[in-house]
């Protein structure tokens, strides 16, 4: 194993209009540049996805990696595809091994709150940005879910119930 794997994330990105699937790792990337005040991403960067926060806005229709070290992180006010919607830790010592269907499920559960609309009836895509077994023996238990558009958009996807 590689030392680029020794922090590896998993994300299963459930796109509706073409069932795409990403994987992801981080070690080596920056954070993301924000404003102090505000935590609001400031300018365009890669970012190591353990720095990634609800709320961050993402571009990654160009991502075709099973594994990477870090994601293109942009202001939300410029054309971005994807968008950190929500968050939550697992428990356990042992690597659950329905992570994918726990992490799924969170996500699930947190788009219609967040999108306004049920995700069956949406044009939005979602998935998990979950553990890998390598990151979850180093501690990680942060499962975060991601909004993917196939066209780019600006602002924030909050409530905007497409």
């Amino acid at each position: 194993m590689t030392a680029k794997n020794l922090t590896v994330r998993w994300m299963s990105a459930v796109s509706l209009a073409a069932g795409a699937a990403l994987a992801l790792s981080a070690c080596g990337a920056d954070e993301a540049k924000r404003d102090e005040a505000t935590g609001e991403i400031t300018a365009a960067a890669e970012a190591d996805v353990f720095s990634l926060q609800v709320g961050d806005c993402l571009s990654v229709a160009d991502v075709t990696d099973t594994q990477v070290q870090s994601l293109p992180t942009v202001p939300c006010a410029e054309e971005h595809d994807g968008e950190v919607y929500a968050e939550t830790s697992l428990s356990g010592d042992e690597y659950p091994a329905d992570i994918d269907a726990q992490a799924e499920q969170f996500c699930v559960e947190a788009f219609e709150p967040f999108v306004g609309l049920a995700y069956e009836s949406s044009t939005l895509g979602a998935g998990p940005l979950t553990p890998s077994e390598v990151s979850w023996e180093n501690g990680d238990r942060v499962v975060q879910c991601i909004l993917m558009t196939e066209e780019p958009v600006t602002g924030s996807l909050e409530g905007s119930a497409i």
